[in-house]
């Protein structure tokens, strides 16, 4: 979960440092295995804040976010973290008019960089950024590059939200055939289709997947945590153990903290996702709620 990283990206919003350690914290009693702390090359408090919370000694595994040079990789190493992300721009429109490099220089950065991580004997994300328009060819050496290097596994960003789930599935099938690394999703909501996508990335092989509380995130947000696990578990059948029942409590906290609002018809957590009015949908649910609800509130901190 990228909540305190790509969460707090989100135009406007600003965690305080006790906000951080509280949803660190509920995060890790939610059940969630990986938490995306945030960016310690930032230094100040943001650096402060995340070693507070690799010292709390919470069961969930804690990842920094980097940029792909080794002193970014060095602050993270000095808060403890037991993974780190390496992000780099994958396409042709990032390499040439953002990084102003070439695609050499992108091989070697990702080389060096995921090498000097592993000497330090941590897991090591490596973050396709903006992969969805990248050359599949390029994307493979990109990922080829990450592996032989010692990288655990390739973050597949759909930065810019462009994907439907058809694309997304066929794209996934292709890396985990090409280049055998694990692979993770990290998906955005412009043209709101992040849930389905991380979906479509799982079915087509994908074993990690990035998510939000709420689908906070740039621009229109990413992938919302509690819709992502519920679907896997009602619809794909795949339940993950966390402890959905306390869904409600962490999208409220989060939805504070960030100065947003739940709307009642939010999927999964929104409060009218329980309430019915029609008369034949009233009547179906007094009979047996299963006639209109796929499950039941308690199972997220709701109330019919």
């Amino acid at each position: 979960d990228t909540t305190l990283r790509d969460g707090e990206q989100t135009a406007g919003v600003v965690f305080s440092n006790h906000e951080k350690v509280r949803i660190a914290k509920l995060l890790d009693e939610v059940g969630v295995h990986q938490i995306e702390v945030g960016i310690p090359a930032m230094g100040g408090d943001e650096k402060a804040t995340i070693k507070q919370i690799v010292g709390l000694g919470l069961s969930t595994s804690i990842l920094a976010w980097n940029r792909a040079v080794r002193q970014d990789i060095q602050h993270s190493l000095d808060c403890g973290v037991n993974a780190v992300a390496i992000s780099m721009s994958a396409s042709d429109i990032h390499i040439e008019h953002k990084l102003q490099k070439s695609r050499q220089w992108v091989l070697d950065q990702i080389s060096s960089c995921v090498e000097f991580a592993k000497s330090h004997d941590v897991y090591v994300s490596v973050n396709a950024e903006d992969a969805s328009r990248a050359d599949l060819e390029f994307l493979v050496r990109f990922a080829q590059a990450a592996k032989e290097a010692g990288a655990d596994r390739l973050r597949f960003c759909d930065t810019l939200g462009i994907l439907d789930p058809f694309d997304t599935f066929n794209v996934i099938s292709f890396l985990v055939r090409q280049t055998g690394l694990a692979i993770e999703m990290h998906t955005h909501d412009d043209f709101g289709m992040a849930t389905a996508n991380a979906l479509a990335g799982i079915k087509a092989g994908a074993t990690y997947v990035n998510t939000t509380v709420n689908g906070l995130g740039e621009r229109a947000g990413n992938a919302a945590l509690e819709e992502v696990v519920m679907a896997l578990k009602h619809i794909g059948k795949v339940d993950l153990g966390l402890h959905t029942e306390r869904f409600r409590e962490l999208s409220e906290y989060v939805a504070s903290a960030s100065a947003r609002t739940i709307p009642v018809w939010k999927s999964i957590v929104g409060t009218n996702v329980f309430a019915h009015e029609s008369g034949i949908h009233a009547d179906g649910v007094i009979k047996n709620p299963v006639n209109y609800e796929a499950f039941s509130p308690e199972d997220v901190g709701l109330e019919r």
